[in-house]
């Protein structure tokens, strides 16, 4: 049987990509390729009708993949090139999922054993609704159970209503108190675990029915914590074990220790971490500390962690937390590195960056023939280039001005303002060193959002425009 030959359309200037991307991709699938290269640089210019005027007609080829932004009916493409047409990825970097390439053990990947508990912290100062809203947006973020936190030295008579509206919506409950009549009114309206039982409460966890996280009375030397498992374990109450994570400056290597202790002692225990004293209480983005928490949980065998979502560089910790506890047990169960797996979690700087070099882009300068502006972050600097046209720099303002100098008639309000917030993102790109790509969103992992390109708008809002016409 012969290899599939198939004929990939670009323009100039993602041709170099392309051929990167196809050289490694073509051995490891097994098919032969043609590149066609059309005579636009901007292949999100391109449009079927003016694609199936430049297409090659390429006989020993199967089929022909053109770029993703190429929007509308591609039949006139397939009768030009005499062949079936597919729409490819808008980025290059997908072009290897069309094909079906996985990594190793990608197989195993999405998988998890750790359950996030997620705290409401002060929930005894919030009206029901924005607890309600808390909680539904918490569990949609991938919180397994919703924690209500409560207030030391304040009993709370609405806890019971709260834990029972919470349940009613369908949300699984854990109460985060030291006060047995608080603990016994959760209980009663849903609550499934108890933070937390030490010596002081522990004789009454067996009249609350639910399973409770035992903490030690002295987290430095785990003091009680043995007494307190024997008291509950005899009276039949299930239990989860919290030795205590201390901030970093308090304890942290130390408290870290502790949970290889308990795991020493109890090597068949659950056993619980509550996170947020590192997150909430270091001046560092919780990201990559919930990856390494996590990590540690994996591998020792830790099936929960507490998290808690109050500072601002910590509000996205429970959907943080469900990636990193994906992507730690893909690395456990399959011992392979956590690297090139899922990138959702690397948010401030790019996993890699791809530039087209300066003698491309003086070869794509002498080629453009329209005074549209092309914009490129590359060498540290900002690029326009346009018709015979190449300003470089750092200032978007001075850029935009000796752009301004060089035509003869005036950008209108909507391309400036396109430019501008074009070069905010190119610029930010070169801060945080990151991949740009003109018309499309900056990738800031899970965080990224979703941007329509200017041409896409355009192209949406002439479409409504004869709609609308249309009798």
């Amino acid at each position: 049987m012969s290899r599939e030959h198939i004929q990939f359309v670009t323009g100039r200037l993602a041709e170099f990509a392309l051929r990167k991307v196809l050289e490694p991709l073509a051995q490891q699938v097994g098919f032969d390729y043609t590149v066609d290269v059309l005579p636009i640089t901007v292949a999100a210019l391109m449009t079927p009708q003016w694609l199936a005027k430049h297409v090659a007609r390429i006989e020993s080829a199967n089929r022909a993949i053109v770029p993703g932004y190429c929007h509308g009916d591609l039949a006139p493409i397939a009768e030009a090139c005499g062949k079936p047409v597919e729409r490819g990825p808008k980025d290059l970097r997908d072009l290897p999922a069309l094909f079906g390439r996985k990594r190793p053990g990608a197989e195993e990947y999405g998988k998890y054993d750790i359950e996030i508990l997620a705290e409401i912290n002060h929930a005894p100062r919030l009206s029901h609704d924005a607890i309600l809203r808390q909680a539904l947006a918490m569990n949609a973020d991938g919180a397994d159970l919703i924690d209500v936190g409560c207030d030391p030295g304040y009993e709370w008579s609405a806890v019971g209503e709260v834990v029972r509206m919470l349940r009613d919506a369908g949300l699984r409950v854990s109460i985060d108190s030291m006060n047995p009549t608080e603990i016994a009114a959760a209980a009663r309206a849903g609550a499934e675990l108890v933070l937390s039982v030490n010596s002081q409460n522990c004789a009454a966890a067996a009249d609350w029915g639910i399973e409770v996280v035992v903490v030690p009375d002295d987290p430095a030397t785990l003091a009680g914590l043995d007494s307190t498992i024997e008291r509950i374990a005899m009276a039949g109450v299930p239990l989860r074990i919290d030795p205590i994570l201390e901030p970093i400056g308090f304890g942290f290597a130390h408290s870290l220790g502790r949970y290889l202790e308990t795991r020493r002692r109890y090597p068949d225990a659950e056993i619980m971490m509550g996170i947020g004293n590192i997150t909430e209480l270091t001046d560092a983005d919780s990201g990559p500390i919930n990856v390494l928490l996590l990590g540690f949980c994996q591998e020792l065998g830790i099936r929960s962690v507490l998290t808690t979502q109050v500072i601002n560089w910590a509000r996205t910790c429970v959907k943080e937390c469900d990636v990193a506890r994906r992507l730690v047990h893909y690395a456990v169960a399959t011992h392979n590195l956590p690297k090139r797996v899922d990138d959702r979690l690397v948010m401030l700087r790019d996993a890699k960056r791809f530039e087209y070099g300066a003698e491309a882009l003086a070869q794509l300068t002498q080629q453009i023939r329209d005074d549209n502006v092309r914009i490129f972050a590359e060498g540290g600097e900002l690029h326009l280039l346009s018709a015979a046209t190449h300003l470089q720099g750092n200032d978007p303002f001075e850029l935009f001005e000796a752009l301004q100098s060089q035509r003869t008639k005036q950008l209108d309000a909507g391309h400036a303002f396109y430019l501008g917030f074009e070069m905010a993102k190119a610029l930010t790109a070169l801060t945080l060193d990151k991949d740009y790509r003109q018309d499309q969103a900056l990738d800031w992992g899970l965080l990224t959002r979703a941007e329509e390109s200017h041409r896409e708008r355009k192209r949406r809002r002439a479409e409504a425009s004869s709609d609308g016409d249309s009798p």
